[in-house]
């Protein structure tokens, strides 16, 4: 079955998606209640342009659109940490001794947790701030915290929108959009912890007078003959973008 049809058709051509190690299976299989949550999220989720220019970084309401559907639903801001205790023995003598390396583990904050499903979203970040999530994705994934992740950041298909609005410049290189992230995933930054990323597309903006509907849960399991351009390529690099 092609990862896609995974997708509610609602939410399909909304964003632009790239499934790396078969995070889309997992969730929707393994992790269907939290896939609904993220899908009706997805589903609910707009910007207009009154918000882009008025702008905020993570604290602006376009963030908080994320929040105010997922916090709800008990996704919460988890981190982790630990000490590692190492014991060197010695057979010859039979000798042991010890030593700790204090908060040898050490993850950021991840914003939306879970059971073992980790959800981020970065609008207009330090581009930084990619290694930072995908540091911890990569911490809790090893841990056994975690099973599988999702970030959602800017698609380049919205760089002509803040030309036409002339907000370039805030939204610049060097802020979190998905020209930052692929290229750290493809360097296996989250390592082995499957992942998919979300890009947001012109089709999330509304007007700016948009009055949402009521929020509705959607299906997380679509079954359909759509056929994707995008193929998942081994050993966990990114996918191809649909031309």
């Amino acid at each position: 079955m092609n990862w896609r049809n995974y997708l509610p058709n609602n939410i399909r051509e909304k964003f632009e998606y790239y499934n790396v190690n078969n995070a889309v299976e997992i969730m929707a299989t393994a992790f269907p209640d939290e896939w609904k949550d993220i899908c009706n999220a997805l589903d609910v989720f707009f910007v207009t342009k009154a918000e882009m220019i008025k702008g905020g970084g993570s604290e602006s309401a376009i963030p908080r659109k994320i929040a105010s559907a997922l916090r709800p639903k008990k996704w919460h801001e988890v981190r982790i940490s630990g000490d590692l205790n190492v014991k060197i023995e010695n057979a010859t003598i039979n000798n042991a001794s010890s030593f700790l390396y204090d908060n040898y583990l050490y993850g950021y904050f991840i914003d939306y947790v879970k059971n073992k499903v980790a959800f981020d979203m970065e609008w207009n970040s330090k581009d930084q701030t990619f290694d930072r999530d995908l540091t911890s994705f990569r911490a809790f994934y090893e841990t056994g915290v975690i099973n599988v992740a999702s970030i959602m950041t800017r698609s380049v298909r919205l760089t002509p929108i803040f030309h036409e609005l002339g907000i370039h410049q805030k939204y610049g290189a060097s802020t979190t959009w998905m020209g930052k992230l692929l290229p750290r995933v493809k360097a296996r930054r989250q390592d082995g912890c499957p992942l998919l990323i979300i890009g947001i597309t012109p089709d999330c903006i509304k007007p700016d007078h948009y009055i949402p509907p009521d929020s509705q849960i959607v299906a997380a399991r679509i079954s359909g003959d759509e056929v994707s351009t995008e193929t998942d390529v081994p050993d966990g690099n990114i996918l191809r973008e649909k031309e």
